[in-house]
């Protein structure tokens, strides 16, 4: 007979689970898993925007800069804060683009720069608050800023040219040891001012025209040329032979600017770093070392301020 057989009259016992909670009461012990972090929280993401935003319109700074990375030295610049990117936008800054935050609160200097912008040539684009950090490395952008491309460095005997095309005696700026780049833009400032001809600063451990130079030079590195030498020494080397006299500023110099009389001749002055001054291969090229006369409270100058001290020392002796 086929499989099957008699039925036994009892009902069959149903094969499963036996009764309880179904899994119930052991899923409920479980909880809702780990706190999420703090990115995968929307309601905290929103309110970590909206107080950076807040931040940013009184001019603070972001409370989290992103990790710098070496950039490469053909990549691009860029320029973050209104007074800053309409600045460079007026005097002429060479630029690519000019990024504007989605929802920007407007006033003149957004206006005045897209403006600006538009005459020149200069691509628009709109993007979020968070590629702005992004671009700027964290600076405070204010909604705006400004792309510009790398910089074209000149080769240092050209700066003895640009004096000689203008019939001037040259006056050329060297840095040694400066690596803040908004000193160089502060120098850079002054430099223009003060007539100088360009300035010469190293290639390896020094600051370089970097968006932070030109933010600080408010425009001035537009109109005064850059060159970088591999080697400072060489390079002030050359600049005697060629009939310059080298002037280096240092605390510890024997002789005040003002007394220098070399100043209306052909001249490299050299700045040196705020902390250590001019290394000893630097001081040995300059045919003086001259110190700022100041109070004894004050142990010493920041770069930027002794540049500009005696830059106008040298235009002064120059109008006699």
């Amino acid at each position: 007979m086929a499989a099957g057989g008699r039925a036994s009259g009892r009902p069959s016992k149903k094969k499963g689970p036996a009764k309880g909670t179904g899994g119930n009461v052991r899923r409920s012990l479980e909880g809702k898993g780990a706190t999420p972090p703090a990115h995968m929280r929307h309601w905290y993401k929103d309110k970590a925007r909206g107080e950076r935003i807040a931040r940013e319109d009184r001019g603070g700074a972001s409370s989290k800069a992103p990790v710098r990375q070496k950039r490469s030295e053909d990549a691009p610049e860029y320029i973050g804060g209104r007074n800053p990117v309409l600045e460079a936008l007026v005097a002429g800054v060479p630029a690519n683009a000019l990024y504007v935050a989605q929802r920007i609160d407007n006033d003149d200097r957004v206006r005045e720069a897209i403006k600006v912008a538009a005459d020149n040539g200069v691509a628009l684009l709109e993007v979020s608050r968070d590629k702005l950090d992004r671009l700027t490395e964290g600076a405070v952008h204010q909604g705006v800023a400004l792309q510009i491309p790398a910089y074209s460095y000149a080769h240092p005997s050209e700066l003895i040219e640009i004096a000689h095309d203008a019939a001037e005696v040259p006056l050329i700026v060297a840095l040694d040891g400066v690596t803040d780049p908004r000193n160089l833009g502060a120098i850079a400032r002054s430099a223009t001012a003060f007539g100088a001809h360009g300035m010469l600063i190293p290639s390896r451990r020094a600051a370089g025209v970097t968006g932070g130079a030109w933010k600080t030079s408010a425009g001035a590195l537009a109109n005064l040329r850059v060159a970088r030498a591999s080697n400072l020494t060489a390079a002030l080397r050359e600049y005697r032979e060629a009939g310059l006299f080298v002037v280096g500023l240092d605390g510890a110099g024997r002789v005040d600017i003002d007394e220098v009389e070399l100043l209306q001749e052909p001249l490299v002055v050299v700045v040196g770093s705020e902390g250590k001054g001019l290394s000893r291969l630097v001081s040995e090229q300059c045919d003086v070392v001259a110190r700022i006369p100041m109070h004894a409270a004050a142990e010493s100058l920041n770069a930027g301020v002794a540049a500009g001290v005696t830059l106008y020392e040298v235009a002064r002796h120059r109008r006699r």
